[in-house]
């Protein structure tokens, strides 16, 4: 099953169910219960939102390793972690904007986790119990201040550096997903969540070990090798195999469209 949240024509956002290009309305919730309304609309004619609306979205860092490598950094003894605001959400289709303190701006192609109940102190054996589905992410980075240790969340956090979705996938298995990101057209990165550093149930059990995780929270699990950097008018689309729409988002640099 592959949800969706959509705004229509008249400003209305609700939550469907995605289905050979259509979109089946639901009332009620994704996490519990919910039911079809009987209204259906075609994908193009409605604005695909973010799949979900987290309280909280974390982030997984050098969980592949020839990410690692590439970094030249060591292997992580437990998961690199940060988090990254709600402010700096952006939907499907819109524009990662290029800041202006910024000299290279890199795509991170990675695989979220979207959390279904509110838990505490989950072990490694439940964890994905509690998973709802996957979503393709972008964690945007300012690659130049990353390499400052303590500015890893200030270089993530900008506005416009989080895209997810546009779809929340309950049935492919997210310990042997493939991810894909494509830079203006060109496969520029694959990864296989099997050879994920740190599985998805570990991660899922560290982060409740230390706060409470609540249904509709983003974990997102880490990006596989070849960062490269993007440019205004770069066109950047992130994959999970086996879900149809890919996470498109453009390149926008407002100090080359200066007057």
């Amino acid at each position: 099953m592959q949800f969706v949240r959509f705004q229509q024509k008249e400003g209305l956002i609700a939550y469907g169910i995605l289905e050979d290009n259509m979109i089946y309305e639901i009332k009620g919730s994704i996490y519990q219960s919910f039911r079809k309304t009987g209204k259906t609309f075609n994908e193009s004619d409605v604005k695909l939102l973010v799949p979900c609306e987290p309280k909280n979205i974390y982030c997984v860092g050098l969980n592949f390793r020839e990410h690692v490598n590439e970094l030249n950094l060591e292997i992580p003894k437990e998961p690199a972690n940060f988090m990254k605001p709600v402010t700096s959400v952006i939907n499907t289709g819109e524009s990662i904007i290029y800041p202006e303190t910024a000299t290279r701006v890199d795509y991170e192609g990675e695989m979220a986790l979207v959390i279904k109940d509110k838990i505490k102190d989950i072990s490694i054996e439940e964890a994905m119990e509690h998973v709802l589905g996957i979503t393709p992410f972008n964690d945007v980075t300012e690659r130049e201040m990353s390499y400052t240790t303590s500015q890893v969340t200030y270089c993530k956090s900008f506005d416009t550096f989080t895209s997810f979705g546009p779809v929340i996938d309950t049935n492919i298995d997210p310990e042997n997903a493939v991810i894909r990101t494509y830079l203006n057209g060109k496969k520029v990165q694959e990864g296989y969540t099997k050879n994920l550093i740190f599985s998805c149930a570990y991660i899922v059990s560290y982060f409740s070990r230390s706060r409470t995780l609540f249904p509709g929270d983003i974990i997102s699990t880490g990006t596989p090798c070849n960062v490269l950097s993007m440019k205004d008018g770069d066109k950047v689309e992130i994959e999970i195999e086996g879900i149809s729409s890919r996470l498109i988002n453009y390149i926008h640099n407002p100090k080359l469209h200066k007057d």
